[in-house]
């Protein structure tokens, strides 16, 4: 399971209802108990799913891989973004909705308007026009681009603009207990991570030792990590980026993550 069911609906304000949440999970369990394993993509998710079945032993712990297509070290920067090696580049790709929580992201660049440092979003999303619409009434335009949307393979070219790579989710215990897959991406591309976000998530990325993680809304938090990510040198925050690729590899590589679901095939049927 990449995400738990009825919860992250829920974080969202997809469904408000109690009554359709209870008939959710009712449909969950129903579906659960009918399979012969259950796979979570963290850790967290584990004693939620065994609530679902008869038999906790059905319950694994099996992560997402990390997308080999974004560590590309050598894609020359997007033409579509202005170079701008004079400035702290934060690069946020991805979905631009509720779950990524970006009024304390806008609050945060507020924050920081003084200071050299420019928001790169790349993505779309359902808040992206309030997104691009709060950036012009809080004036941040010097501050935050918003380039548009583009195919995976391009991510490596924004990848490249990047002093550190921004992954963010709301408040939620549904969202503490997810590793998002953009984290697993970056710490593949190799770049330094810029993480707000609680749980499983912050967990990886302070045990990786790939960034900074602050906890999920909190702006001024978010804004000192950036002002910590500036005050390190070039060097130290390419450590930090070779140190998350080691871990990817480690924790994410895909042929080790396919090799473990071949394995539970083979132990369902035998």
């Amino acid at each position: 399971m990449l995400d738990l069911w009825p919860q992250s609906r829920e974080a969202v304000g997809a469904v408000k209802s109690p009554f359709i949440l209870g008939l959710v999970d009712r449909m969950v369990t129903f579906i659960y108990r009918n399979c012969d394993r259950v796979l979570g993509q963290s850790r967290a998710f584990l004693p939620e799913l065994q609530r679902h079945v008869d038999d906790p032993s059905k319950v694994d712990y099996l992560p997402s891989w990390s997308e080999d297509e974004l560590a590309d070290f050598d894609s020359a920067p997007a033409p579509e973004v202005t170079s701008r090696p004079d400035l702290f580049n934060i690069v946020f790709t991805g979905n631009i909705g509720e779950a990524q929580n970006f009024p304390a992201v806008l609050d945060a660049a507020e924050a920081l308007r003084a200071e050299p440092v420019r928001w790169i979003i790349v993505g779309d999303g359902r808040q992206a026009q309030w997104v691009r619409d709060e950036v012009a009434r809080r004036n941040l335009s010097d501050q935050v681009v918003l380039p548009g949307r583009f195919p995976l393979e391009r991510m490596p070219s924004f990848f490249a603009h990047a002093d550190a790579l921004l992954a963010t989710l709301k408040t939620s215990p549904a969202f503490a207990m997810t590793i998002p897959g953009k984290v697993q991406s970056y710490l593949a591309a190799g770049k330094p991570i810029l993480a707000m976000l609680d749980g499983e998530g912050a967990v990886v990325v302070r045990d990786s030792g790939a960034g900074y993680a602050v906890p999920s809304g909190d702006c001024l938090a978010l804004a000192h990590a950036v002002r910590q990510f500036m005050a390190i040198s070039p060097t130290v925050r390419s450590s930090m980026g070779h140190k998350g690729r080691d871990y990817a590899t480690r924790e994410f590589d895909r042929t080790t993550v396919l090799t473990r679901v071949e394995q539970v095939l083979e132990e369902i049927s035998s």
